[in-house]
């Protein structure tokens, strides 16, 4: 089973996941604070994280800040952000931090296990043996990797197959429900956030100007579709 790293500086929240997640078979190291976990993750320990969860609230750096810095080293491990109960804004930043999914706390085991499966599914995207180049944006499929103009762009996995999805149908508009089902794993469990939060860190990473789309272009009324224009 995967490795988990789970940041929480909730003592009893803490032991309560970590003992979930081990009953599951996972893997688990454990992080208080926000620079106790940058500082594993950079370490010898850090290879063998493919997941974590990370909450908001934490003593001295937040959550946003920590996957805000995780992402600026090219990191492309999954997070999951944990927000507090009907908190819009927490689950807004977090996704432009750079998270891949969100969980509402308090957060029941069943809800939590499943989350975490749907992301490490996300992060081995099924493999094909071509090759596409769009306008200057290179898609190896075959070996997961995405070029522009030859200098290599890093992807988490959420970002990395979201792409791959839209790029292989050209020009077909796909809904925000289309995109949860196929890309999320949990459309029942979703929101369009994840979708629209997905789409404006490719944009970022992809796009000249992110104002003004080539590659991922909004359909107004319908959801998105790949071009290059």
């Amino acid at each position: 089973m995967a490795h988990v790293l789970l940041i929480e500086d909730d003592v009893s929240v803490r032991d309560g996941m970590e003992l979930v997640l081990r009953r599951h078979g996972y893997g688990v190291d454990t992080a208080a604070t926000g620079e106790d976990a940058l500082a594993l993750l950079a370490g010898p320990a850090g290879p063998r994280v493919e997941l974590a969860v990370l909450d908001v609230m934490l003593p001295g750096i937040d959550g946003f800040e920590v996957c805000r810095r995780l992402r600026a080293t090219g990191s492309t491990v999954p997070v999951i952000m944990l927000t507090a109960r009907g908190d819009d804004g927490d689950i807004v930043r977090g996704l432009e931090a750079g998270a891949d999914d969100y969980v509402v706390k308090p957060v029941t085991a069943p809800v939590l296990e499943a989350r975490i499966r749907a992301a490490l599914r996300r992060a081995e995207p099924a493999r094909s043996a071509t090759g596409e180049e769009h306008a200057g944006l290179v898609i190896d499929r075959a070996a997961l990797t995405v070029t522009k103009r030859g200098t290599p762009i890093a992807l988490p996995p959420t970002e990395l197959r979201l792409l791959l999805e839209l790029s292989a149908s050209p020009a077909r508009v796909f809904s925000r429900e289309q995109l949860l089902r196929s890309v999320w794993d949990h459309g029942f469990l979703g929101d369009s956030r994840l979708v629209d939060a997905a789409v404006g860190r490719l944009r970022a990473k992809l796009e000249d100007v992110p104002a003004r789309p080539r590659y991922i272009q909004t359909v107004r009324g319908f959801g998105y579709r790949f071009g290059p224009v």
